[in-house]
């Protein structure tokens, strides 16, 4: 499997909130977020990792450029400033094509490692029919989530902005769980993605809309709790759910 890292944000809200760090340097229980993910993705057995950082952030690609002479395994850096984390993905994604099913996550999504194992392990078992599996979270962390609807075999039937039981109730079972910002997808996946470039789609969750639009199958997977660090205070309390595991 190999894994992608979008840390091209800017880290604004941190900045302005004092934080010393850039976002993807900010250290949780004395590991900056970006090294632990690339551990995690070793450790979970990746291939290839890639990942893309902005053009301000020097200390940021210095990091990754010291990381790639450490560890084993293949690390691919793209510098560049997008105006969106679609974009980020756009730039990754054209080097994950053609290699099988990725992995992509951004920076700041905090999860369990036993939790993000299972998620890898479900991806890597799923039939062959499977285009996608998203991770997927019923714990509302984002300041604006983006809704998950699944049906009962946890198919992805839509993406919405807000959740369905704040409208009309519906007939059909539905269940609802909110996007936990880590994307499994394929070839396929990257090919929609070229699309919504071309067509001028600019945020990551209407590129989600256009894969189910596109009649892409795609599966949810239920990673248990998941938390973004967002503001200064989200920086404790990741430290505290990753130490205390709860």
């Amino acid at each position: 499997m190999n894994f992608g890292i979008i840390a091209a944000g800017e880290g604004s809200r941190l900045v302005q909130e004092g934080v010393a760090f850039p976002k993807p340097l900010v250290p949780l229980n004395g590991e900056p977020m970006l090294g632990r993910l690339v551990r995690i993705f070793q450790e979970n057995g990746a291939g290839r990792i890639s990942i893309i950082v902005n053009e301000q952030m020097t200390e940021v690609r210095e990091f990754v450029e010291n990381l790639r002479k450490e560890i084993s395994i293949p690390v691919d850096l793209v510098v560049k400033t997008t105006p969106s984390s679609m974009h980020s993905f756009y730039e990754l994604g054209k080097l994950l094509k053609g290699h099988g099913r990725f992995i992509v996550t951004t920076v700041d999504t905090i999860f369990r490692e036993p939790d993000f194992s299972g998620y890898v392990k479900a991806y890597s078992d799923a039939a062959a029919d499977v285009d996608g599996m998203m991770a997927v979270t019923s714990f509302v962390d984002d300041e604006k989530p983006l809704y998950v609807e699944t049906d009962a075999e946890m198919n992805i039937t839509a993406f919405l902005d807000k959740s369905a039981t704040d409208g009309d109730l519906k007939d059909v079972y539905i269940r609802e769980f909110v996007s936990g910002g880590i994307y499994g997808l394929g070839d396929k996946a990257v090919d929609v993605l070229d699309e919504c470039l071309k067509n001028g789609v600019s945020r990551m969750r209407n590129y989600q809309r256009a894969l189910v639009s596109a009649g892409l199958r795609l599966k949810a997977c239920d990673m248990g709790k998941i938390i973004d660090v967002d503001h200064a205070g989200d920086i404790a309390k990741a430290e505290q759910f990753l130490t205390q595991n709860s």
